[in-house]
């Protein structure tokens, strides 16, 4: 098999002009926060298009880039048209098709979930693939005296990546399993490699931190709360072994949002409040202001208001600060629609369902379509609280709607709440004969 050689893409690199390619990095992030798009840009992407490594972008990047530069199309930007490209392996999942390849692909935006998993000689690889013939990646065994390099750590932040991307589209009950694979990889290399840089051993602890955060969200949205704490006090462990601020408020973040769920208020109210402590040394406004959240949700769960109000107000304030180029990857989620949902949570934890149940419109009205599992999961929420407004017959058509997104999205705890919902509906009907 041939293999084409990459050419140089100068009608990117003059659009980047005088910026650095981190610089432009977070232009291209700050765009992307603008049209509610979800892209992990940073100055090694952008060193690849460059390079030609990139022939095309993928969907989401098209659509940023070409916010970016309007008026212009592909072609103007230097990249090959999508049908020249299409129809290639090893396709990476920031950029549509890098320039080798074979086999034929499904078109991008009707992918479909797949895992699969590959043992060849004595190094397992751990691919984590998106739509038939899609997007890879894999993550090498450890052999022997190996040295952990940049292609080790690249191939762990890509899985952490590729995992929140499937989650994002389709929900968690498909992916747990399979994405437990990549993380065992992760950890032997952990264990068991030696970094050539310092630099290297921080990105391999950080990226096996949030692979083991990403893999105990899939736990935790699939009802296997005793896994997903598991994953998050290893993510934690592997915070404070490297003195990673970031990811430790993370871990905490995760750690809180799952004792809520598990009705352990105490516990969430304190893993709020330290990650919160952690995240004074991380250069975010958005980070305080998701654990604010946290913990305000932990406050309504114990029935206290004064506290659940001041640290939404707490949450406000840092949220209208703004997103920065120091938020951390991980909380592209993390926009106008989340903090209405997560206040709305709040105020259905209180009883206060009319309420609750504006705030969570909200998030559905502001949810881009583009993340299907987001935009379920906040009108499940939007159901129950209407529900409970007594409200049926808006109620009965937002579960409607929820179950009919379900087609593509697997969660259970989506399910849960459509379930509690049906359960409210049925006896406040039989209330009104």
């Amino acid at each position: 098999m041939t293999m084409s050689r990459a050419v140089p893409n100068l009608a990117f690199r003059r659009l980047r002009g005088r910026h650095s390619p981190a610089e432009f990095a977070a232009a291209v992030r700050r765009a992307a926060r603008e049209i509610g798009e979800q892209v992990a840009c940073d100055a090694r992407y952008i060193g690849r298009v460059e390079a030609g490594e990139i022939r095309c972008p993928n969907y989401a990047y098209e659509r940023v880039f070409l916010h970016m530069f309007p008026g212009l199309g592909l072609a103007d930007l230097g990249f090959s048209a999508r049908e020249t490209v299409r129809g290639r392996r090893q396709a990476d999942p920031e950029g549509d098709e890098p320039a080798a390849a074979i086999t034929t692909r499904n078109d991008e935006e009707s992918d479909v979930l797949r895992r699969a998993f590959m043992t060849s000689g004595s190094a397992t690889l751990a691919t984590v693939s998106l739509g038939l013939g899609g997007p890879a990646v894999a993550i090498p065994a450890p052999r022997g005296p190996h040295r952990v390099g940049e292609t080790e750590v690249r191939a762990v932040e890509d899985a952490v990546r590729e995992i929140r991307l499937l989650d994002d589209r389709y929900g968690a009950d498909g992916l747990y399993r399979a994405a437990a694979q990549p993380l065992r990889a992760a950890y032997a290399l952990l264990d068991a490699g030696t970094a050539a840089r310092r630099s290297t051993e921080d990105r391999l602890h950080a990226g096996t931190g949030e692979l083991s955060l990403s893999v105990g969200w899939l736990a935790h949205d699939s009802g296997r709360h005793e896994d997903a704490r598991s994953h998050y006090a290893e993510a934690l462990s592997t915070a404070r072994v490297a003195g990673n601020a970031a990811l430790e408020a993370h871990a905490f973040c995760n750690t809180s949002f799952l004792a809520r769920d598990g009705g352990r208020f105490r516990e969430a109210l304190r893993a709020a409040q330290a990650g919160l402590r952690a995240a004074r040394s991380v250069d975010s406004a958005r980070l305080p202001a998701l654990l604010s959240l946290r913990e305000a949700g932990a406050w309504a769960g114990l029935g206290d208001r004064s506290a659940c109000e001041r640290a939404l107000g707490r949450a406000h304030g840092f949220f209208d600060r703004g997103p920065s180029d120091g938020d951390p990857e991980w909380m592209s989620f993390f926009g106008e629609p989340e903090r209405e949902a997560l206040e709305s949570q709040c105020w259905s934890a209180l009883g206060e369902w009319g309420r609750a149940a504006r705030h969570a419109h909200r998030a559905v009205v502001l949810q881009n379509p583009h993340f299907a599992r987001n935009l379920a999961l906040y009108r499940a929420h939007l159901a129950k609280d209407l529900a409970y407004a007594g409200r049926l017959e808006e109620a009965a058509t937002e579960a409607r709607r929820v179950t009919e997104a379900l087609a593509g999205v697997a969660s259970a705890r989506i399910r849960m709440m459509l379930a509690e919902t049906r359960r409210v509906l049925t006896a406040r009907r039989r209330t009104r004969r």
